[in-house]
């Protein structure tokens, strides 16, 4: 059975080569380009000295500054209309998730129109759109090279996956050098949701030989640098391994598949405004222990990829040194569950059957090894907050 493989037309990967985006879109014949960002990023100094270049250039770009975190259909619009009102030939998304989710939605509606819930999964739009640039600060969400946006309804909460070609950068610039002044708190989540991605890619049903060895590859090295730099921010050798594992990972489950965390951690996110990297870390772990039996094998590997277990062990006790190993890692990255971060119980209660069945509908749970019903869902939800 054959494996389909996609990729960004051209990675640049390195220290300083977000400075290359004049040349990359001269040397692609794009000369308009909308960039999106949020208003963060927008008043850092990187973004000044990358659009002098681009107008030292003779390249006409636009700045758009208002992407909010976990975009919504609202947020989105804004944006859409800012790109009818120009002549641009190509959209730049500089920044986190948010930034990217939102200029990959920008892409597709500017150029083929709709609204989001029309591309949501299932459906997968592999239509060609307007050529994207992806320019990550984080070493996290890996979508400057995934064929993935998740924007939330503004109507319903309801956080939507949509995917397909169509989502995939044309060219990523991959430059740690934008990460060295994230805070703890981003760099621990982002830290750890890029090794969710490469852990659920590698058990996911849909893994496959390509998928395995970036997967396994990142995830040794997020782990073994991602308490360096939550402790040392300033560790360049360790945030440029961090962002090269983070791109890797992203290759990796973009071209298998996320699983059941991710499943839950977007309604998570929706209904209780945690950030995607947070919800990810406080599932991870339960996750991880309600899934094992069901390939035992598979999460033993991870845990002597990582280092936590030894060829010695089974299959079954090495599994178990992951759980172990991830509930320690939280401990250290000090990650709040949802009652430590202020979650009454009743208000938890209110939406876990809500949560559980757009987690289902999302499709990623039934790509875990132990594939659960909504009400083994629900019951997770519970656990999580006790």
């Amino acid at each position: 059975m054959s494996s389909v493989i996609a990729l960004p037309r051209l990675l640049r990967i390195g220290g300083g080569c977000s400075a290359d985006l004049a040349e990359v879109l001269s040397d692609a014949e794009l000369s308009r380009p909308l960039i999106i960002t949020d208003p963060y990023l927008a008043a850092q100094p990187f973004l000044d000295r990358i659009v002098s270049r681009l107008d030292a250039a003779g390249v006409r770009a636009e700045v758009f500054s208002e992407v909010r975190p976990d975009p919504t259909t609202d947020s989105v619009d804004k944006a859409v209309q800012v790109f009818h009102g120009g002549e641009f030939d190509c959209v730049v998304g500089i920044g986190g998730g948010s930034p990217m989710d939102t200029a990959k939605a920008v892409a597709l509606l500017g150029s083929r129109g709709g609204s989001m819930g029309d591309y949501k999964a299932p459906i997968l739009t592999d239509t060609p759109t307007l050529p994207l640039i992806a320019i990550p600060t984080t070493a996290g969400s890996g979508s400057e090279c995934t064929r993935f946006t998740i924007i939330t309804d503004s109507a319903t909460n309801e956080k939507m996956l949509c995917a397909g070609l169509a989502f995939l950068p044309t060219i990523a610039l991959v430059d740690y050098e934008l990460t060295m002044r994230m805070p703890a708190r981003l760099t621990a989540d982002t830290g750890v949701d890029a090794l969710v991605h490469a852990v659920e890619a590698f058990v996911s049903r849909k893994s496959n030989p390509f998928t395995d060895d970036l997967a396994l590859t990142a995830m040794r090295t997020l782990f073994t640098n991602l308490r360096i730099v939550y402790e040392d921010p300033s560790n360049a050798s360790a945030r440029a391994q961090m962002m090269l594992a983070s791109t890797q990972a992203g290759i990796a489950f973009s071209n298998s598949s996320v699983a059941l965390v991710h499943g839950m951690s977007r309604p998570l996110g929706a209904h209780f405004n945690v950030a995607h990297g947070l919800s990810n870390s406080m599932l991870m772990p339960d996750i991880t222990e309600f899934s094992v039996d069901a390939a035992p094998a598979r999460y033993a590997t991870c845990a002597r990829t990582l280092g936590i277990a030894t060829d010695d062990l089974s299959d079954a006790e090495a599994a178990a040194r992951l759980v172990t190993g991830l509930h320690d890692l939280n401990t250290d990255l000090e990650v709040p569950g949802p009652r430590q971060y202020g979650i009454s119980q009743s208000s938890w209660r209110e939406k876990v059957a809500i949560m559980a069945r757009q987690a289902k509908a999302s499709g990623s749970p039934d790509n875990n090894p132990r594939i659960a019903s909504v009400p083994e869902i629900e019951e997770l939800y519970e656990s999580l907050w006790r």
